[in-house]
């Protein structure tokens, strides 16, 4: 049987098994292992012999279902990005229900990233696509569709979200996200006190009460600023 490719794994196009006893491993089994693993000790900590031998199985045993740790990566990324948000709007719809669904969609995928924080990683980048992945951006342009942005700029507004999201999730990954920004704004408070005439606005931003809102301050407030500009934009077309 010939090696199934990365993209026939991810969208399940590749030769089926045939019919027999149902073997002892699976690519799921593989593919949640592996999750578990990397999400535990970070990508570089995982290989195939480790996941081998976390299975119970022998290494060659794992190359009979993919062919290697790129394919294998692959295939926990889509797993770890699940399906996107459920977007449908009601029947009543209003003219900023895209605003609404838009700001699901964000924080939802910022909330995979910090889950598996080596997803940031291996998604970027020319390389296969899985469905999950392809489900994410179906959705988001189905939340613009008839808002009068052109296909250009609701795919922008995807790398703009996405951005955002991956940028937070990057900064908070080794803090606690509800304490992030408090700890931020402490530590930097304490490091500038003895030299605060020479950065009297720093200072006074961070000082100025509520500046710190908690690990989710920033990622709501950008996500606020890019609707923003949107909805700039959207009134002009219309």
């Amino acid at each position: 049987m010939p090696t199934p490719t990365t993209l026939e794994l991810l969208w399940g196009t590749g030769q089926r098994p045939k019919r027999g006893p149902k073997p002892a491993l699976s690519l799921e089994r593989i593919v949640a292992e592996a999750l578990a693993l990397a999400d535990a000790e970070g990508l570089a900590n995982l290989s195939m012999q480790r996941l081998a031998e976390r299975l119970g199985f022998t290494k060659m045993s794992l190359y009979r279902y993919v062919p290697g740790k790129a394919e294998l990566v692959a295939l926990m990324l889509d797993t770890a990005l699940g399906a996107p948000p459920e977007l449908s709007a009601g029947e009543e719809a209003s003219e900023n229900d895209w605003r609404d669904l838009l700001r699901v969609w964000c924080e939802t995928i910022y909330a995979r990233f910090s889950a598996h924080p080596w997803s940031m990683e291996v998604s970027v980048g020319l390389r296969p696509v899985g469905p999950n992945e392809v489900a994410w951006m179906e959705s988001a342009l189905g939340a613009l569709a008839g808002t009068g942005l052109t296909a250009a700029e609701r795919l922008d507004t995807i790398v703009l979200l996405t951005g955002h999201a991956r940028s937070l999730a990057q900064q908070v990954r080794l803090a606690d996200a509800d304490e992030f920004e408090k700890q931020i704004a402490a530590q930097f408070a304490e490091m500038v006190a003895a030299a605060a005439d020479r950065y009297p606005a720093a200072v006074a931003a961070f000082a100025e009460g509520g500046a710190a809102a908690g690990g989710d301050g920033a990622l709501k407030f950008g996500i606020e600023r890019i609707l923003d500009g949107l909805a700039v934009l959207i009134a002009r077309r219309g």
